[in-house]
């Protein structure tokens, strides 16, 4: 039976949640770059891996990534320019992405940050399987909108700790979705203040369309970068891959998951794709 408590905390007035937004930790220049960078070639590999270089943090996830049982090569990666060669580029900026946000936010008591992580990667490696599926052209641009799309409950959970640990226990009194609890004891969800994160970041209007409506994407005939964040995200919660017991699947928009036109067999191999990676990328980023 579900509760009928109202919130004992008032909602986050804007200011109060602008100002929250401005004293985020700043990202690592270098993870910022990156991003910048999607869609673009400017920069060459060997540029690209003296920028991660000069970030030790980064650089070590990116060698125990390319170290991995997954990716080994029967020999031991010591250079991030080598484990460009052995990932490619377009892991390696994903891997960097993933890293440099997963180590710029504290951790709170009340929130669990392995399994938000944890279902953020398993998010982009479902929207890049995704994207492949589709057989897109911006299939590490889809990997970074799964990593992203819930950067706003992070922010929520890291500004407002008290209040926060408040939404989850709404949550699970009326067993609603996050959304739903944020609006009803915040008056705004982590999808909005996702969206004002990501153009405070200054992310191209793509990846802030993506995070701000994952949960609510326009109808289209054919899938949008929106869209795979919707799909993907529904679909890593169907894999139940934080390993929580009572996780929960999103509704998904049905006209945008039949715009995806999948078959079963499409459905196994994202399936399999996604969970072949997953566990070797946790460990080398969450660790």
């Amino acid at each position: 039976m579900t509760s009928t408590m109202t919130p004992a905390l008032r909602p986050i007035s804007r200011d109060e949640l602008l100002a929250a937004l401005r004293d985020l930790p700043p990202l690592p220049s270098v993870v910022l770059e990156l991003v910048e960078s999607l869609g673009h070639d400017e920069l060459s590999a060997t540029q690209y891996a003296a920028k991660i270089s000069r970030d030790q943090a980064l650089a070590a996830r990116t060698l125990r990534l390319a170290n991995s049982s997954f990716y080994g090569r029967g020999r031991q990666v010591r250079s991030v320019a080598e484990a460009i060669g052995v990932l490619g580029l377009r892991t390696v900026r994903g891997v960097v992405t993933a890293a440099g946000l997963a180590g710029s936010f504290r951790r709170h008591a009340g929130f669990d940050h392995d399994a938000f992580w944890r279902h953020s990667i398993g998010s982009a490696l479902c929207a890049q399987a995704l994207a492949g599926e589709l057989r897109r052209d911006d299939a590490e641009l889809a990997f970074t909108v799964g990593l992203l799309h819930d950067i706003g409950r992070l922010a929520l959970a890291s500004a407002f700790a008290p209040a926060y640990a408040e939404v989850e226990q709404w949550r699970r009194d009326q067993d609603c979705p996050d959304g739903e609890a944020e609006r009803a004891v915040l008056g705004i969800d982590h999808a909005e203040v996702g969206g004002l994160i990501a153009r405070q970041w200054n992310f191209a209007p793509p990846i802030v369309d993506a995070i701000r409506e994952h949960h609510a994407p326009p109808d289209a005939a054919v899938v949008t970068l929106t869209g795979i964040a919707h799909v993907a995200d529904a679909i890593a919660h169907a894999l139940g891959l934080t390993g929580d017991a009572d996780e929960a699947v999103p509704a998904l928009v049905l006209p945008v998951w039949a715009a995806c036109r999948l078959d079963d067999a499409a459905c196994m191999r994202l399936f399999a794709r996604t969970e072949a990676q997953f566990e070797t990328v946790c460990e080398a980023l969450l660790q």
